[in-house]
C-alpha cells in the first residue's frame, strides 16, 4: 500500500501526499545523511530521515511502531555498528546493531509489503582475491564487524520477500563518520598540515568511495526497482598509502610519506588484504561507469575547501 504521509520537519506528520515515501534509518550518519540529501534532490520521493535518537534499529517494537506509522514505500537501513576495532570487544553489541537491528527493520517491512535495502560492507570478504571482488564472490568475513554485517544480510533475506543489499567500501563524505571519529582524508590532512613524517599502510588495499555517489547509486537501483546484491564503490582501487599519496598531491601538501606494512601497527581486528569493490551488474544496471576514487577525492576536496576550483 503507497504510504501517503507528508511530514512536519523531518517526520511530524501534517497532510496526506502521493509522493514515494522512504524511511532512513541511520539518517545522521556518513553516508546516511548524503542518502537523505540526493533522495531528497529528487520531488517524486518524500524522505523521512530517523537518527538513533527517532528509531533505535535494536528495538523492535520502537522499530514496529515507526513504519508502521509511516508505512513507506522503502525503508533503507544504514544504521550500525561500524568501529572495527571496538567490534572484536563488543561483538554482542556489534551483532545487536548489525545484525538483530537489520532483522528488526527487515520484519518490519515484512509486515507491511515494504522493500528493504541493507547497506552492506566490503569487510564481508576475507581479502584472498587477487583481483576486485565482485557481487557473486563467496563472503568469507575474518573479523567480528563483517561477520556481523553478513548476518544481517543473511537475515535480510530471509525475512523480507523484497529487499536489495548495496554494499559499500572505504566511505568518505562531507559528513564524515561520527562513529569513528571523522574520516581518513581529514586525518591525513591534519596531520600534513603540521608537517609530521606520515607512516601509512601499503599491503591493504580498497575501493575509496565517496558518499555522495554511492547514495546516488542507491537513488538509481530505487528508481529502477532493482534487487538482489549490488555492490557500489568508485571506480578503481589503490593501498591506503597510494590513497594518503593521492590526497598530498592533489591539495599540495609537501611531507613526508612512508609507506609500512600492516603488521607494523598491529590492531585487535584483522583487515581483508583486499577488499576492492567492482560491480559485475554495472553494465544492466547504468548508462555509464562509475567515476574514478581519484576524480570522488578531488570534487570532495574541492567541495570542503580544500583546493581551489
Amino acid at each position: 500500500m503507497p504510504c501517503e504521509l507528508k511530514h512536519r520537519g523531518r517526520d511530524g506528520v501534517l497532510a496526506l501526499t502521493s509522493k514515494h515515501t522512504i524511511a532512513v534509518f541511520g539518517s545522521t550518519g556518513q553516508l546516511g545523511t548524503d542518502l537523505v540529501k540526493v533522495l531528497r534532490q529528487k520531488p517524486e520521493f518524500d524522505v523521512v530521515a530517523l537518527s538513533h535518537g527517532d528509531a533505535d534499529c535494536t528495538k523492535a517494537a520502537v522499530v514496529s511502531r515507526v513504519v508502521l506509522r509511516l508505512r513507506p514505500h522503502t525503508v533503507i537501513n544504514c544504521a550500525a555498528f561500524v568501529r572495527v576495532d571496538d567490534c572484536e570487544d563488543q561483538a554482542n553489541l556489534a551483532f545487536e546493531v548489525n545484525a538483530i537491528g537489520a532483522f528488526n527493520v527487515a520484519r518490519a517491512c515484512a509486515a507491511i509489503d515494504a522493500r528493504c535495502v541493507y547497506i552492506g560492507t566490503d569487510y564481508v570478504f576475507d581479502g584472498m582475491k587477487e583481483d576486485a571482488y565482485v557481487e557473486s564472490d563467496q563472503a568469507n568475513p575474518i573479523n567480528v564487524y563483517g561477520a556481523s554485517k553478513l548476518a544481517g544480510e543473511h537475515l535480510v533475506r530471509q525475512t523480507v520477500p523484497r529487499w536489495l543489499i548495496v554494499r559499500v567500501a572505504s566511505l568518505f563524505g562531507t559528513t564524515g563518520a561520527r562513529g569513528k571519529g571523522g574520516n581518513f582524508i581529514e586525518t591525513i590532512l591534519a596531520r600534513a598540515k603540521k608537517g609530521d613524517p606520515l607512516k601509512v599502510v601499503d599491503d591493504i588495499r580498497i575501493s575509496p568511495t565517496y558518499t555522495q555517489d554511492a547514495a546516488k547509486v542507491v537513488r538509481q537501483l530505487l528508481k529502477k526497482e532493482v534487487t538482489g546484491v549490488v555492490h557500489a564503490s568508485n571506480g578503481g582501487s589503490c593501498t591506503w598509502c597510494e590513497f594518503a599519496r593521492q590526497i598530498l598531491k592533489f591539495t599540495d601538501i609537501d611531507v613526508r610519506l612512508e609507506p609500512v606494512l600492516s603488521n607494523e601497527y598491529p590492531v585487535k581486528a584483522r583487515r581483508p588484504a583486499n577488499s576492492a569493490l567492482i560491480s559485475q551488474r554495472s553494465p544492466e544496471l547504468f548508462d555509464q561507469a562509475p567515476r574514478t576514487w581519484q576524480q570522488a577525492l578531488k570534487h570532495y576536496l574541492e567541495k570542503k575547501g580544500h583546493i581551489r576550483l
